[in-house]
């Protein structure tokens, strides 16, 4: 009836997860997966050298599912020959460069097919079997493939302010290295970083260790950075567990939650980093220097354009005066929206302005109708904090994993249509 038991769209960390866990089963599901970039990476430009994973190594693509499994960070070391090594460091954290490299290693051992450099342009609705056509083009073909189960993995949009809309020489910070590489900072350049979270702060810090003669001014939207919540009883909103207590919360109760233990991980610095960065602003001033600079309660209002150059309006909120500076390069450390993917839904699913996720991560209609789409990302508002994140890819693989293979072994009788 299917030639594909589970597509998956983007082969990110999560899918990869979950790529992992097909492959793991006792009867493994004919499953395929298509990304549209030419191989493997994890945000290229943010792999700064100084920047360390803020989640335990454990919470990798496959302990917390199964610490028995070929794919763990263990096994990982194991095969590299760093074991010993890694256990003398006394940390959790590996570096964000390790874990990349963690993550290729997994896909290079993976089994499941992978389709690269397919870019998939349409996911339709096939009411007579319950199932999906996926579409894909691949070196100038169109291809087309039927399957019980989509997931969508396609990963985050980088959010930028209104002001910084289309404007040469403002970038997100998925573009850090290059986008500074290409703005050539010799001595005297001057750079500036809007955001208060990790990315801000490393952001920050790179500029400092990378280019010597540039100087950083950071926006802050609030007083000061604010150091992660990360105590053992806050991560533990981070648990496999919580994801059912999130869900089956009442919403006001879930909402409020989310809202309170937001310094787990949004607009918050690791406070090592924290500390680094105060140390070098007090050193500056004792050396007479000016490298960095931080401007609380800031709001940029405006930005424009000229002569290689970008000028920026700013309101400082505590006085209501404003300010404008001009820099060589604007970094926007600004996060991500992580939107339910409508546009790739084909007009064969009708209208998908009012379709939400389950706890199961499948999407439904507003009548309760369950669609064969899992989709991995837009979860936080419904299944928590750590939803959405590394710590949960295990265990989510895991969960998909095995309604897919459910399916798969059903006899076609028990295949009900859906509608």
């Amino acid at each position: 009836m299917f030639d594909r038991d589970l597509v998956g769209v983007g082969l990110g960390p999560a899918n990869l997860g979950l790529a992992i866990a097909l492959e793991e089963a006792g009867t493994p599901a004919r499953a395929q997966f298509l990304d549209r970039r030419p191989g493997f990476d994890w945000h290229p430009e943010m792999l700064l050298p100084s920047s360390v994973m803020q989640i335990s190594y454990l919470k990798d693509l496959a302990t917390q599912r199964d610490p028995r499994s070929a794919y763990t960070f263990v096994n990982y070391l194991h095969e590299r020959g760093r074991m010993s090594d890694f256990i003398n460091r006394k940390s959790f954290f590996p570096s964000r460069l390790e874990f990349t490299d963690y993550l290729r290693w997994a896909v290079e051992r993976l089994q499941v097919p992978v389709c690269w450099g397919a870019e998939v342009v349409s996911v339709d609705l096939d009411e007579r079997t319950g199932g999906c056509a996926v579409s894909w083009d691949l070196d100038g073909a169109r291809h087309t493939t039927t399957t019980r189960y989509v997931a969508i993995g396609a990963g985050s949009t980088p959010r930028m302010p209104d002001w910084a809309a289309a404007l040469p020489g403002v970038l997100h910070n998925t573009g850090l290295i290059g986008g500074l590489r290409s703005a050539g900072l010799g001595r005297g350049a001057r750079v500036a970083v809007a955001g208060q979270g990790q990315s801000a702060a490393e952001a920050v810090r790179h500029v400092l260790d990378t280019y010597p003669g540039a100087s950083v001014d950071c926006y802050l939207s609030g007083y000061g950075m604010t150091p992660a919540d990360s105590s053992p009883f806050a991560n533990r909103v981070f648990d496999p567990a919580a994801v059912d207590d999130f869900y089956f919360a009442d919403a006001n109760v879930r909402a409020e939650l989310l809202d309170r233990h937001r310094a787990t991980n949004y607009s918050c610095v690791d406070p090592e980093l924290l500390t680094w960065l105060y140390d070098f602003e007090y050193q500056e001033k004792v050396a007479g220097g000016d490298r960095l600079r931080f401007h609380r309660a800031a709001r940029i209002t405006s930005a424009r354009a000229s002569g290689g150059r970008i000028t920026l309006d700013v309101l400082r909120r505590m006085t209501g005066t404003t300010a404008r500076e001009t820099y060589d390069a604007v970094v926007c450390a600004t996060g991500f929206t992580s939107p339910l993917p409508r546009k790739l839904l084909g007009g064969s699913f009708g209208d998908t302005s009012d379709v939400w996720l389950a706890r199961d991560y499948r999407l439904h209609r507003a009548d309760g109708s369950a669609l064969p789409v899992f989709v991995l990302g837009s979860t936080e508002s419904g299944h928590g904090l750590g939803s959405g994140l590394l710590s949960n890819i295990a265990v989510r693989g895991g969960e998909i994993a095995g309604q897919v293979i459910a399916s798969a072994r059903a006899p076609r009788r028990e295949l009900a249509v859906i509608r």
